[in-house]
């Protein structure tokens, strides 16, 4: 008997988890953890409601648009890595102007509410955290330089600055202290992923830092960039941002990771990699809690 094959369309619930997988929602959730820190941080009491919720809805969509933008770049690339071939791009589940539509939709209703219930100042912030990371690092950076995450961290570095631009209309030093935490952390975060990805990144022809200076040459980088990290995550406490509820934390949570760092560059193995990329995760989750924690207490 012959079989007939239909092709069975998407209900609006399938369709709807599909783009919401294009906008990273993982990824958009560390973000928006740390714009709302910042928040937090930039307010002496309780945080504005209309600047809470407008600014961290609006920061969520254009981060979401932004990581969209991102899926739509690199498909191809996608669909030659193991790590990212699920997504629904490279599965055919959405289509290229679907993908277009949705980012350029979800962030001009971001960057719409940043301008009407926030303010101008947060809502340029959050559009040039956009072209930086869409265009900038996406386009120009990653396919051309092994610092690629280096320099193009600024951009993922931004979310607190939006979250205390958000509160404040302004961006102070301690902002700026707080994007200096995020942009050192980030190499040792990825680099320690792309250790043990390194031959999908080879496949796509990615210069990543551990295909093109290799792993030992990587390992070091990643444990210089965590002894820095170290280093300034100690500078709110130096400079009376924070307290000694924050200074106990930070040196516990650095001492952590400077021991997963020292792993890897004594003995490196996937496994080990692999854990020191799921810590920093956590990493940095603690530090800004204990930040937060920190400012009440005072």
């Amino acid at each position: 008997m012959a079989e007939t094959l239909l092709t069975v369309r998407p209900g609006p619930a399938e369709r709807l988890r599909r783009y919401l997988r294009l906008t990273k929602p993982r990824v958009n959730t560390l973000i928006v953890f740390c714009a709302v820190i910042g928040m937090f941080l930039a307010a002496p009491g309780m945080v504005p409601l209309q600047a809470l919720f407008a600014g961290t809805l609006g920061i969520a969509l254009v981060a979401g648009a932004a990581a969209a933008m991102n899926c739509l770049i690199e498909q191809e690339i996608d669909a030659v890595m193991a790590r990212t071939q699920g997504r629904p791009l490279p599965r055919g589940e959405v289509n290229s102007l679907e993908t277009l539509l949705l980012s350029g939709v979800t962030g001009g209703i971001g960057l719409s509410l940043l301008n009407v219930f926030v303010n101008p100042f947060t809502m340029w912030l959050t559009l040039a955290t956009f072209v930086g990371y869409a265009i900038v690092y996406t386009v120009i950076l990653k396919p051309r330089t092994p610092q690629n995450i280096v320099i193009g961290g600024a951009s993922g570095a931004m979310p607190p600055v939006l979250g205390w631009a958000a509160v404040t209309g302004q961006a102070p030093g301690e902002a700026w202290l707080l994007f200096l935490i995020i942009f050192v952390w980030t190499p040792p975060h990825f680099w320690s992923l792309a250790l043990y990805r390194a031959h999908e990144y080879a496949d796509a022809k990615l210069p990543m830092l551990p295909v093109v200076c290799g792993r030992e040459y990587t390992l070091r980088c990643i444990f210089a960039y965590t002894l820095g990290l170290a280093a300034v995550t100690l500078m709110p406490f130096a400079i009376g941002m924070s307290g000694w509820p924050y200074l106990a934390a930070a040196l516990v949570l650095d001492g952590i990771f400077i021991a997963h760092a020292w792993r890897l560059l004594r003995r490196y193995s996937d496994r080990a990699a692999q854990a020191s990329f799921r810590w920093s995760i956590t990493y940095l989750f603690l530090l800004f809690a204990a930040l937060l924690v920190d400012h009440y207490l005072a």
